[in-house]
């Protein structure tokens, strides 16, 4: 059960209340609970006296299990008699009422409506408080039913909506009062207080006042029950507090539509004034409620929203279409400003702050949407490079007010970055007023030429910002320079002298960004591969104003990979990047020369991105490069070789051996511990597989003698030098060889042997095997050891 709470802490009145309430309703259920038992027991037959005196024990009857609690049943009860008592009231009023005369009426009424709201008192001192809260619930319905009968019979040609209006306001006054004079009951103070929703509201529908009159209307209502929650000394708070902020809060959610949807479709600055004024009401009221509660951050934000909705409604009507956003953007900023506001509570302070930002956020997508939409619209010129196709200026619709909108947007953000010292408005900040500035020229409508010369100057002041600014705000300039070259690069296609001129200019400005030292590692990289791809781009353009097919474009492309392996090590921390970009600016090179197929173009373009690749590898940091230099060189010679139809195996593979082993030498030079099978492995297989395949097709004799000697003098070569690969590789290819020269004498001397001789000669081996199996096993040990001593 609940206690009271230790002396000397005090309880707030209505939870002093809700406890004592808590606790009486215990005390009922215990009460029903020990007089139910003790009817019990009187029904019991008296037990004959024990001889000690004592009565003689009767065992209780068996407990039975009880499937709903002593409270539950009593309730049940009582609600389902209210409900009996509200349907017969209900019959009579509506069937049995036209019987009876005033008198008789009047008497009904009055005796029954008093004796049900009369009987909780007396309910209530005998402790049956459920009992009285079920009675008054009826009695409460009665006052209803009286209302209704009033009605009907003494003013019926009364408006029964400014009767109802009247009617709720009467009942909810004397539900409030008697909730006051009986305290102890729950139902009549919530009953009271939806009854008091309904005056007003249904005043204002009597009385046809519109959308605006009934927005008045609800919002007077909310005011009531915001009064209601945060006024001090309201008895019963606990109870119709909960109920009363929920219900105020819709209540002002529709009188805050009613003034939106008015307002937006007004014509003319009077015809904006009603609702204007409805909506600066809302928002005073937000206001008011956060003022007084520390958690009403929610109603201060729909109070800015609807106090900035109040004043740009009222202006839009006599403003041009285009500026209606920048002026609720102007009319947004004086509400960021209560972020810096001390002496406001800290919920007006968080709310109208939200409200402004959330409006700004707002202007600013609406501005960035056609900003972006004009600078898609030069992706038409990609359709005829260098036609002077670019789009009209009154194709880029909107005009100035976008620009303006972005960039008062990014100096909000800005301004909000330096107050809270946060990098994320900076950001913002930085990506709004690059958006606003780039776009500016196009929605302006200016000439060509000064659209890129401005362009540029805001792409090159956007890369010096990702060079000087901080992490978060520099990342961001950085992203906005790449997107702004690469928008001026596909603009400049349009004209000759403005591709050269904007490929030149971005080149050259990255190539500043990548050598400037300060500048972050990632901002230096990402301009070193730019500066990589302006200059291919600039190397492609020069191939077509000389009129090259673009197939030919690959020669002057792999200029690029050319200068900068050169560079080498003066790019410093970003040779990496510059390095992998000229790698892939080299293979389109490569994918240009071999579309559409012609093997002279391809052979030439392969071999000088050999010589590319040669050139970096002389270094020693470079060295993996000496392989894909070779495999250039290769597939240059097996081009040429193809289209000159050359088919001799041997033509293909000797290029690559002799560099191969060229390469195996020096390396065994510089490194005496190299395996031969590294050093010489590759070169040697590459010629002597393909032409033992080749030899023991050909039917021919120089082949198979080339070949034999060939083998034969690597043999040797491999046994004086104790290596282990020459010496293997030309000793199976000699044996291969020999095998393929004795193959036809083999098969003509075993068709002249007798049928049973193989059989016999293999199973005589075998005996001999077996027999000196031991002395054969340390053969092979000091073969595998001779060979193993072998390099």
């Amino acid at each position: 059960m609940a206690t009271p709470p230790p002396p000397g802490i005090p309880l707030p009145p209505e939870h002093e209340l809700t406890l004592i309430d808590r606790e009486l309703t215990q005390l009922d259920a215990r009460r029903a609970y020990l007089l139910a038992r003790r009817e019990w027991l009187l029904r019991l037959p008296v037990p004959p006296a024990a001889p000690n005196g004592w009565a003689a024990h009767t065992p209780s009857p068996p407990a039975r299990p009880k499937e709903a609690s002593a409270p539950g049943a009593q309730n049940v009860l009582l609600t389902l008699g209210a409900v009996l008592l509200a349907v017969a009231a209900l019959a009579f009023t509506l069937v049995s009422w036209g019987s009876l005369g005033i008198a008789g009426r009047s008497a009904v009424l009055a005796v029954v409506t008093a004796a049900a709201l009369g009987a909780p008192a007396l309910l209530l001192r005998r402790g049956l408080r459920s009992t009285a809260e079920s009675v008054a619930a009826v009695g409460l319905l009665l006052t209803v039913l009286d209302a209704y009968a009033v009605y009907a019979v003494a003013t019926p040609d009364t408006d029964g909506t400014a009767y109802a209006a009247g009617a709720a306001a009467v009942l909810a006054a004397l539900w409030a009062g008697y909730a006051r004079a009986l305290p102890r009951l729950v139902v009549p103070l919530p009953a009271a207080l939806l009854t008091a929703q309904l005056p007003l509201p249904l005043a204002a529908v009597a009385a046809a006042a519109g959308p605006v009159g009934t927005g008045w209307a609800l919002l007077a209502t909310a005011a009531l029950d915001a009064a209601l929650v945060l006024l001090p000394g309201v008895r019963a708070r606990a109870a119709v507090s909960g109920p009363a902020a929920v219900i105020g809060a819709v209540l002002g959610a529709g009188a805050l539509l009613s003034g939106l949807s008015e307002i937006a479709p007004a014509g003319s600055a009077g015809a904006a004034a009603g609702p204007a004024l409805l909506l600066a009401a809302c928002a005073a009221l937000g206001v008011a409620v956060a003022w007084r509660e520390p958690s009403a951050t929610a109603a201060s934000a729909v109070g800015g929203l609807a106090g900035i909705a109040a004043t740009g409604g009222a202006l839009r009507p006599e403003l041009p279409r285009d500026w209606a956003v920048p002026a609720f953007l102007l009319l947004a900023l004086p509400l960021l400003a209560a972020v810096r506001a001390s002496g406001l509570p800290a919920a007006v302070r968080r709310g109208l702050t939200g409200a402004g930002a959330g409006v700004a956020a707002l202007a600013a997508l609406s501005a960035l949407l056609p900003a972006v939409g004009s600078l898609g619209l030069r992706v038409t010129v990609l359709g005829e490079v260098w036609a002077s196709t670019t789009p009209s200026p009154q194709a880029y619709g909107p005009g100035a007010a976008a620009a303006v909108t972005l960039l008062v947007a990014a100096g909000a953000a800005g301004w909000l970055a330096r107050v809270l010292a946060r990098p994320e408005p900076g950001a913002v900040a930085v990506v709004l007023g690059w958006a606003g500035l780039f776009a500016a020229p196009l929605l302006c409508g200016l000439p060509v030429a000064a659209v890129l010369a401005a362009q540029l100057a805001v792409t090159a002041a956007a890369g010096a910002g990702a060079v000087r600014l901080g992490r978060g705000p520099g990342y961001a300039a950085a992203a906005c320079a790449v997107v702004g070259a690469l928008n001026l690069s596909v603009a400049a296609l349009d004209g000759r002298t403005a591709t050269f001129a904007v490929f030149g200019l971005l080149g050259a400005g990255c190539a500043a960004g990548a050598a400037w030292r300060p500048a972050p590692p990632p901002v230096r990289a990402g301009a070193a591969v730019l500066a990589v791809g302006y200059a291919a781009a600039l190397a492609a353009a020069l191939g077509a104003l000389w009129g090259l097919a673009a197939s030919w474009w690959a020669l002057p492309l792999l200029a690029v990979p050319a200068a900068v392996a050169a560079a080498g090590p003066r790019l410093g921390p970003v040779r990496l990047p510059a390095e992998v970009a000229a790698g892939a600016v080299g293979a389109v090179a490569l994918l240009l020369a071999s579309w559409p197929w012609e093997p002279a173009r391809a052979a030439l373009v392969c071999a000088l991105a050999g010589v590319v690749c040669a050139g970096a590898a002389v270094r020693a940091e470079r060295r993996g490069l000496g392989w894909a230099a070779g495999a250039l060189f290769v597939a240059a010679t097996w081009i040429r070789l193809s289209a000159s139809g050359v088919q001799v195996p041997e033509a293909y593979t000797l290029p690559v051996t002799v560099p191969a082993l060229v390469v195996g030498l020096l390396r065994r030079r510089r490194d005496g511990q190299a395996s031969s099978w590294t050093a010489y492995g590759p070169g040697l297989g590459a010629t002597l597989l393909p032409s033992l395949l080749a030899a023991w097709g050909d039917p021919h004799w120089q082949r198979p003698l080339l070949l034999g000697l060939a083998a034969l003098a690597v043999t040797l070569l491999g046994a004086h030098r104790r290596l282990q690969a020459p010496l293997l590789l030309g000793g199976a290819t000699l044996a291969a060889v020999a095998l393929h020269e004795l193959a036809p004498y083999v098969v003509q001397v075993a068709d002249a042997l007798p049928r049973w001789l193989p059989p016999a000669l293999a199973g005589l081996l075998l005996l001999v095997v077996g027999a000196t199996y031991e002395k054969r096993l340390r053969d092979a040990r000091r073969l595998r050891a001779a060979l193993g001593r072998l390099r």
